[in-house]
């Protein structure tokens, strides 16, 4: 543990990537097995589901440091982290690293049997390890048992580490990794050798598009580009095996169970074909709104009402792998060249349109016509360009259209975490309905650090009444949010629900009296 910890601490003291590669490289030459797999496990993203509540692990503290529970409360409010929290209010320990149990050994034999352990019996774990661990390790123990941690590094750079520890290139390393495994010594070991058995239904790493800014001339001659529309859906691989298949989200997540009229009819393809796309909700030839795909995620079974009321389809634009052939690295063009001989045969698959123009001004000018579509805007993939890894500027750009936006006021604040536990940087705003402001979105991002500063400064000087975390400010400012769609909603006290909101811009210059009003939005937005 003592060795992973040290490893924590040189990736989070240093800026360079390269020596955070470095240091990552030489952790994985020189551990066991054992303990590179879980290393690698948490250097990849993944986490352990949470072990023990918040406001558990802080009563526990409290008891053991002997402080009221309004200090620790306190003292959370200006850390805005249960782990960091904890760590720093507990004791430094005199024995410091008298534990030597390995990372592999603290999750196989102590972590992990937390998780069918009783209450009283993780209290006991606990504060055994915190009255024995050096402050390093008590806080990652913390942030493993609270779910929450991470290792602030890509995902690139551990593969370019661990390549650089293996001698075994990203791109086959990438592919093993994708998908789900299990932090075990063979599976670690299993990475050390240029072999790669295709019979796992793994996907391969998504390749993600840039969003592009500024003229499309700047991008050369059309029709040295593939363009497509953008469609708002769940980004997904099928993965094609002797007589089953798998769908994966970008998340690297598993979905198969809540679309099993696509995996159906995946399997009715040639073993070893991948195909890249998007699962949409999808009727009468049109995109349905994302908030009807969003009814069907999450849903261990899905019944056969849930399938006929709200019909799915992948939409596939690339084709990564046919008949066990990585087809990765030949160009764009080959590549939908062949998608487009091949026939589906079924209408839950359909191949995604080209947009066609004669120069950039036609292109944009069909763009103007995305939100009719029910799409975000373009793609715009370079016909020459392979199939990479992750986001890279240059050959695949996303051009979405501007973003839907109302003037709303700013009635509530709330502190945010982390790096702003001191500060109110969550907002939420409403609009006018019946002579009265009601909430109608929160919002998180879109403030400079400045305009933040003074903001927070306004709403601690503007409080008219606090509710626990929450603040009700003075109606006052007005603010420009953007969003990327809207819907009725029974949920919300508005009637409508908006997707991803955030601040555009601070309308200082704009009286509160003047924002939108309920109605004005649905008719606007809604056809109401």
């Amino acid at each position: 543990m003592r060795k992973f910890a040290a490893l924590f601490e040189k990736i989070d003291q240093v800026q360079s990537t390269n020596e955070k590669v470095e240091h990552i490289k030489n952790y994985f030459e020189t551990c066991t097995d054992e303990d590179g797999a879980w290393a690698l496990f948490f250097l990849s993203g993944h986490r352990l589901k949470r072990l023990i509540g918040a406001s558990v692990m802080l009563e526990w503290c409290a008891n053991l440091v002997n402080i009221p529970a309004w200090l620790v409360e306190e003292s959370y409010a200006s850390v805005g982290d249960t782990a960091e929290t904890i760590t720093l209010l507990l004791p430094r320990n005199i024995n410091e690293n008298q534990n030597e149990l390995s990372l592999s050994d603290w999750m196989e034999t102590i972590i992990k049997p937390l998780q069918k352990a009783s209450l009283d019996e993780k209290r006991e774990v606990i504060l055994s390890f915190w009255k024995t661990l050096s402050t390093k390790e008590i806080f990652i123990m913390n942030k493993i048992i609270t779910g929450s941690f991470r290792m602030g590094i890509s995902s690139l750079l551990t593969l370019k580490a661990l390549s650089l520890a293996t001698d075994v290139s990203r791109e086959i390393l990438s592919h093993k990794v994708m998908g789900d495994w299990q932090p075990t010594a063979p599976f670690f070991q299993s990475l050390k050798t240029s072999e790669h058995h295709t019979k796992f239904l793994n996907p391969y790493p998504f390749y993600l598009a840039y969003p592009f800014e500024g003229e499309l001339s700047s991008l050369g001659n059309v029709d040295d580009w593939q363009i497509e529309w953008k469609w708002d859906g769940i980004r997904g691989q099928a993965v094609v095996g002797v007589d089953e298949a798998a769908l994966w989200s970008r998340g690297n997540e598993l979905i198969s169970d809540q679309f099993p009229e696509l995996i159906d009819v995946f399997k009715t393809l040639p073993a070893g074909t991948i195909l890249d796309g998007e699962v949409l909700a999808y009727a009468e030839q049109h995109p349905l709104p994302f908030a009807e795909l969003q009814k069907r995620l999450g849903r261990k079974n899905v019944s056969k009402a849930m399938i006929e009321k709200i019909p799915i389809v992948f939409m596939v634009y690339d084709i990564l792998e046919y008949e066990g052939v990585d087809l990765r690295n030949r160009p764009m063009s080959q590549r939908r060249e062949l998608l487009a001989s091949l026939n589906f045969h079924t209408p839950k698959i359909i191949l995604s349109d080209l947009v066609l123009g004669k120069g950039w001004q036609e292109i944009l000018d069909l763009r103007l016509e995305s939100r009719q579509r029910g799409v975000e805007g373009l793609m715009l993939k370079k016909k020459d360009s392979v199939y990479g890894v992750g986001r890279q500027k240059g050959n695949w750009w996303k051009y979405k259209v501007d973003p839907m936006s109302i003037d709303a006021v700013l009635l509530y604040a709330q502190a945010g975490s982390g790096q702003r536990a001191n500060l109110f940087t969550d907002y939420t705003f409403g609009v006018w309905h019946d002579n009265e402001l009601i909430p109608i979105a929160k919002a998180y991002s879109g403030l400079t650090k400045e305009e933040i500063a003074e903001l927070d400064k306004w709403i601690r000087k503007n409080t008219m009444e606090k509710f626990g975390p929450v603040r009700k400010v003075t109606a006052f400012y007005v603010f420009e949010l953007g969003f990327e769609g809207i819907q009725l909603s029974k949920r919300h006290k508005s009637g409508v629900a908006l997707r991803f909101p955030r601040i555009l811009r601070w309308r200082k210059e704009k009286p509160f009296n003047e924002s939108d009003t309920l109605e004005s939005i649905k008719k606007q937005f809604l056809n109401e």
